[in-house]
């Protein structure tokens, strides 16, 4: 048997390494690395897939996460809803803007937000939503704009974990990350869609919001050496851009692959003791960014050293919730404040989810699972 990853990103190349390694030598005998043609033509393939007006490719999620606050115009004291249960990457561009994260509690079978909680979190001072679509499925984005209209607040979707899953709500059937007003997503190398190193971008359909975003992501400039408003330097290069390219097109593949693996860990887990395998949403697929079970009774530790005895990896996202965080500790979010967050930080566990994970692998691992809750 092979040895058992987190992600196989060596695996998964190998699959596409003569297309890979073609684009790469181009993209070095063009000499062309910065917002080149293999970062426009990405840009454009990757609207057509979603389904938006505009793609911006940038440096990474977090810069994109940072270049959609500023585009909105928020401002030093603007309050932001968004999950706890989620990378810091979320809030830490918030306080780096001296926004204020305002935490609200999640679902305890998606992880996804808990609008009503949202709803409740709302004061005169919010100006944003960011629904974090959180392990591969969308928030309940139909209750998040819902909540906007009626507040007038901005939507930011984080579409880091989800890109590729579809919403299917009030206006029909799209993309996760193309709903609210910016959608940011992460090409972090263990993504869904992943570069060989970092990289971001940023949809929207709303032109003048495009507009704002690309001056900020060059240092706030349209004309050279003429700067409008204060911006960044968060650019896609183009040997990134190229992998995407083909990546891309491998794209629905890679999520029909790890579904595959989910129904495996499905049917295994179905009916073992103190597990709850992870819920699928009414209104959006899953692209199993991770697969994620909740353990219960204080099994939950036990279980992951005995995976790793096994040869198994798995992961703990996340074990300290952002409100618990000492960075971001406030007395409006003390212990409690968010027992579904807290909770599931106590029972979550993932396992190896990848686009080349085989029987015998998922044989192992739901096994060694079964065995020690059993």
């Amino acid at each position: 048997m092979k040895p058992i990853q987190m992600v196989d990103l060596l695996g998964q190349y190998e699959k596409i390494k003569p297309e890979v390694d073609a684009a790469l030598l181009d993209v070095i005998a063009s000499t062309a690395f910065i917002n080149g043609p293999e970062v426009k033509a990405f840009e454009k393939e990757l609207a057509a897939y979603l389904g938006v007006k505009h793609v911006i490719a940038c440096g990474n999620g977090t810069d994109a996460l940072q270049v959609a606050m500023m585009a909105l115009g928020l401002k030093p004291g603007d309050e932001v809803i968004t999950a706890s249960f989620t990378f810091v990457a979320t809030v830490e561009v918030l306080a780096l803007l001296g926004l204020v994260p305002v935490f609200a509690d999640v679902l305890p079978g998606t992880f996804n937000l808990d609008p009503a909680d949202v709803a409740r979190k709302v004061t005169p001072r919010t100006k944003a939503i960011v629904p974090v679509h959180l392990f591969g499925q969308s928030a309940d984005m139909d209750a998040m704009l819902a909540i906007a209209r009626e507040y007038d607040l901005r939507v930011v979707e984080d579409a880091c974990q989800s890109i590729g899953a579809d919403h299917s709500g009030a206006n029909g059937k799209r993309k996760s990350g193309t709903i609210g007003d910016i959608g940011v997503t992460s090409f972090f190398p263990s993504k869904n869609l992943g570069c060989f190193g970092d990289g971001g971008a940023l949809f929207t359909n709303d032109d003048e919001l495009a507009h704002r975003i690309r001056r900020v992501c060059n240092h706030g400039s349209e004309q050279r050496y003429y700067h409008e408003v204060i911006g960044v330097n968060s650019r896609l290069d183009s040997v990134q851009a190229a992998v995407l390219r083909i990546k891309l097109r491998h794209l629905n593949a890679y999520a029909k692959a790890r579904n595959a693996a989910a129904a495996a860990y499905d049917n295994a887990f179905s009916r073992v003791n103190d597990i709850t395998i992870p819920e699928r949403s009414t209104f959006s697929n899953h692209v199993f960014h991770q697969y994620t079970l909740r353990v219960a009774n204080g099994k939950r530790d036990a279980l992951r050293k005995h995976l790793e005895a096994a040869g198994i990896p798995a992961m703990v996202y996340y074990p300290v919730p952002c409100h618990l965080q000492n960075a971001y500790k406030s007395d409006r979010f003390p212990v409690g404040s968010l027992p579904v967050t807290e909770q599931l930080t106590e029972e979550v566990i993932s396992l190896p989810m990848s686009t080349e994970l085989d029987p015998e692998q998922l044989e192992h691992i739901t096994r060694a699972v079964t065995n020690f809750l059993n």
